[in-house]
């Protein structure tokens, strides 16, 4: 299953953090029009550092709930201005969501283009907030399902991190990264468990072996014995996974963004 409502993302390597500064302000939730004129939510942190780079959050099926928010914060901790979008404005209105929300109705009416959407108007509206030009995307669950699909489909990213995202298409009734390897543009990190009931190591196997066959920068991480949704500062026994992912994830924007 994906996170719990009382989650926490784990805290970025202390060596990695810049220099914190007195009265830094949370991620500020905003709401923001898509092309088809949807209003929907998002929440920005901006970070204090002057690089011009920033990340866009694809959430898991919960949507913007804290988890999320507070890991745009770690990222904005790290030097990466950050924004964490909803998916479903369309059918449940502004958010962020609560505990309460009753999220899986709203996924089954969500369709690629309308999320890809969406992610244009947190990304212009992530450029227009901040210093951030060059943007990656990193996404949970269904949000690395979206973050793999950004990387064929969005113009102008440079890098697609997906943690445990979803491979296969036929559970959404679309082409999934697995069936569009081919496709992706940019460089791709994937970071998957090996005990991960939703999503077999087989299939991260042949997933790697696609990019691997279309020529494309990547890195395919499988952490043996991690669950899905390990990334959890809660679960002891996945500390140090999600520190070495942490790391993995901040090395690889570094080396592709700069």
């Amino acid at each position: 299953m994906c996170f719990d409502f009382d989650a926490r993302p784990p805290a970025p390597p202390e060596d990695l953090l810049l220099a914190p500064i007195a009265g830094g302000a949370g991620a500020e939730v905003l709401e923001l029009t898509s092309a088809d004129g949807t209003h929907f939510s998002a929440a920005l942190a901006e970070s204090s550092s002057d690089r011009a780079t920033g990340v866009l959050i694809f959430p898991d099926v919960r949507g913007l709930y804290p988890f999320y928010s507070e890991l745009a914060e770690r990222f904005a901790q790290a030097g990466y201005h950050a924004i964490v979008m909803d998916y479903f404005g369309r059918t449940a209105g502004l958010g962020p969501r609560d505990e309460k929300f009753e999220y899986m109705p709203h996924v089954q009416q969500l369709t690629v283009p309308g999320v890809q959407q969406d992610a244009a108007a947190a990304i212009a509206a992530l450029r227009q907030r901040t210093s951030a030009r060059s943007i990656a995307t990193v996404g949970f669950c269904l949000g690395g399902f979206e973050s793999f699909l950004a990387g064929a489909d969005l113009p102008d990213l440079w890098a697609v991190i997906g943690f445990y995202g979803v491979l296969a298409g036929e559970r959404f009734g679309v082409a999934g990264p697995l069936e569009r390897a081919g496709d992706i543009r940019t460089p791709v990190l994937g970071l998957f468990g090996g005990a991960d009931q939703a999503i077999p190591v087989e299939q991260v196997e042949e997933f790697d072996a696609r990019l691997t066959a279309a020529r494309l920068d990547h890195e395919i991480h499988v952490y043996p014995g991690a669950p899905h949704s390990f990334f959890d500062r809660r679960f002891e026994e996945y500390a140090e996974a999600c520190e070495d992912a942490w790391r993995r994830m901040l090395g690889f924007l570094k080396s592709h963004m700069g």
